[in-house]
C-alpha cells in the first residue's frame, strides 16, 4: 500500500518562537513506519519544514495518491488535524485517514468527526500495524485493541478507559531513513564546552523507556503509565545509539534515570560498545539528590545537560501540585550537576493567578539562581488529570485545545492578559542571561552569533504576542 504519514505544523507563534531553538525528529511517526512493514511504499510529511503547508500537502497528496494516512498531533494541532483530514477527504474520498498522538490519546472525542475514520490511543505501533494489515487483506477495522472507529460502532465506555501501555521489549527501531537528519537541531549548551564549539547542532531522538512514577497533579503520564516506568532492553538502546549517525543524542524519555539499575547498565553498556556521543536526558530533583553518583557516571560517558523541573520558587506551590519536592531539593540538585560540569535547564511554570508581585518573585528568584538554562511554561493540565477536571468549570475560551500548548493561559488570569503576556515574555527573556555560555563568554562564530539572537527575538515575539490569540474581548 501506499502509506502517508503526516506531522503538521503548529499556527501558534509561540510554538514557532521554541522552535527557532529546537525541533526534533518526527520520532512517533518512524516507530509507525517501522510497525507498518517494508513491504509498503511509506512516505513522511513533516509540514513543520515547509513554509507552505497547504500547497505542499496538496502537492503531495494529488502525487502519492495515498490509501492510509495517518495523522499526529497535539491538542494545539488538533484543528489542523482535523483540517487535514477534511481536505484529504474531498480529495481521496476513498483513503483511508487514522489520527493518533498526544490528543487522540486524551481527548478521543474531539476527532470524532466524518473525515476521520479510526482513532489510536496510546502506543500506536501495534494498533496502527493491525490497522495496516486489515486494510491490506481488505478487512474492517473493528475488534483493534486502542482503536476507536468513528461510526456508529463508537463505543463511550472504551472512551473512558486509559489505553494499556506495551512492554518496550517489542518497541520496533524507527525508520530514520524516511527524513533527511540534517533538518533536525537544538541550540546545545553546557558548563565547559570546547572554545568556539557551534551553539546548535544536528540532533536524533532517542527513546530508552516510557512512564514515571510519580504523580504530579497536572502531568498525564502517571494515569498513561499507570505509575509504571518502563525501560526497554538495554542491548537495543546500544545498538540504536551506535548506528545513529548524529553525534548529539536527545533522549525523550519522560524520566531517564528513575529506575536506577537500568540507567547504571545502560551506561556502562554505552562505554563497553566505545560508544562516543553527547548526550541531553531529562531527570528530577529527588534522582539527582538520591543518585549522584550515577549522573556524575553519566556525565563521563557524555551528559551535557539535563532537564529539572524546577515549576514553582516556593514549597507550598510545589505542595500543591503534589510534585514531591521542594526548593532546597531542587537546588541542591543544579549544585550538584554543575559540580559535575552537567549543565542544567531548569523549568518554570506561572499560573493564571500570578500578578505583578508573583512574576516579580519568580523574576527574583531566578536572577539568584547559579548560571543555568530556564524555561517558562503557564500552568495548564492535561485533559484526564485531577488539576484539569478541576479548572474545567472556569475555562475561559470556547476551544480550549487551540491554545493548549502550555504557553496559553486556559482560566482567566488575575491581571489583564495583555499585561500578563508582557511580564511572561520578559520572564522568559530576561532568563537567557543566565545560560552558561552566556556567563562564560563562549566565544562563537558571528553567523552562530546572529542566529541565536535571531532565536531569541523570535522566542521573545511568539510570548509577547500570545494574547492576540485570544478573543480582543479578553485582552484588558
Amino acid at each position: 500500500m501506499r502509506i502517508l504519514l503526516i506531522k503538521p505544523k503548529a499556527r501558534l507563534r509561540s510554538i514557532h518562537g521554541l522552535q527557532a531553538f529546537q525541533l526534533l525528529e518526527p520520532l512517533e511517526l518512524g516507530y509507525l513506519a517501522s510497525a507498518a512493514g517494508a513491504q509498503h511504499d511509506i512516505r513522511i510529511l513533516d509540514l513543520r519544514l515547509t513554509a507552505w503547508p497547504q500547497a505542499v500537502l496538496f502537492h503531495t497528496v494529488r502525487q502519492f495518491r495515498p490509501q492510509l494516512v495517518g495523522i499526529t498531533g497535539y491538542s494545539h494541532e488538533a484543528s489542523i488535524v482535523k483540517q487535514i483530514a477534511a481536505f484529504i477527504r474531498r480529495s481521496l474520498p476513498f483513503t483511508c485517514i487514522v489520527v493518533g498522538g498526544h490528543h487522540a490519546t486524551v481527548a478521543p472525542r474531539d476527532y470524532r468527526i466524518p473525515a476521520i475514520d479510526a482513532i489510536v490511543r496510546g502506543e500506536g505501533c501495534a494498533p496502527f500495524q493491525q490497522i495496516v494489515n486489515a486494510i491490506a487483506a481488505g478487512r474492517e477495522l473493528n475488534g483493534i485493541p486502542q482503536v476507536l472507529l468513528t461510526n456508529e460502532t463508537w463505543c463511550d465506555d472504551e472512551e473512558q478507559h486509559w489505553p494499556q501501555f506495551p512492554d518496550p521489549a517489542n518497541l520496533p527501531l524507527p525508520r530514520r531513513d524516511l527524513w533527511q537528519g540534517h533538518h533536525y537541531y537544538s541550540v546545545w549548551t553546557g558548563e565547559s564546552l570546547p572554545r568556539w564549539q557551534p551553539l546548535f547542532h544536528q540532533v536524533a531522538m532517542v527513546r530508552t523507556s516510557w512512564g514515571c512514577r510519580m504523580h504530579c497533579r497536572f502531568c498525564i503520564v502517571p494515569h498513561l503509565c499507570n505509575g509504571l516506568h518502563q525501560p526497554r532492553p538495554v542491548a537495543s538502546v546500544v545498538n540504536e545509539l551506535a548506528g545513529l549517525t548524529a553525534k548529539y543524542i536527545y533522549f525523550s524519555d519522560d524520566e531517564n534515570f528513575i529506575c536506577e539499575n537500568f540507567a547504571w547498565e545502560l551506561a556502562e553498556a554505552i562505554a563497553a560498545r566505545g560508544i562516543k556521543k553527547r548526550y541531553f536526558a531529562w531527570t528530577r530533583a529527588t534522582t539527582v539528590n538520591r543518585s549522584p553518583e550515577l549522573l556524575r557516571r553519566w556525565r563521563a560517558i557524555g551528559l551535557d545537560a539535563a532537564f529539572l523541573g524546577f515549576e514553582f520558587p516556593t514549597d507550598d506551590e510545589l505542595k500543591r501540585a503534589a510534585k514531591g519536592g521542594t526548593v532546597a531539593a531542587n537546588e541542591r540538585a543544579l549544585e550538584t550537576l554543575r559540580s559535575f560540569g552537567i549543565a542544567v535547564h531548569a523549568a518554570f511554570m506561572v499560573q493564571p493567578e500570578y500578578g505583578e508581585i508573583e512574576f516579580a518573585r519568580l523574576r527574583d528568584y531566578v536572577q539568584q539562581l547559579p548560571p543555568v538554562q530556564c524555561s517558562f511554561t503557564v500552568c495548564t493540565p492535561s485533559p484526564g488529570t485531577p488539576d484539569y477536571l478541576a479548572i474545567e468549570p472556569r475555562i475561559w475560551v470556547t476551544n480550549p485545545h487551540d491554545l493548549h500548548d502550555c504557553m496559553h493561559p486556559l482560566t482567566p488570569t488575575a491581571i489583564p492578559l495583555r499585561r500578563f503576556t508582557q511580564l511572561f515574555a520578559a520572564q522568559a527573556h530576561d532568563a537567557l542571561m543566565k545560560v552558561p555560555m552566556r556567563v562564560q563568554r563562549h566565544p562563537v562564530s558571528p553567523l552562530q552569533l546572529m542566529r541565536i539572537a535571531t532565536a531569541g527575538q523570535r522566542y521573545y515575539r511568539g510570548l509577547n504576542s500570545i494574547y492576540q490569540d485570544y478573543p480582543r474581548e479578553l485582552w484588558n
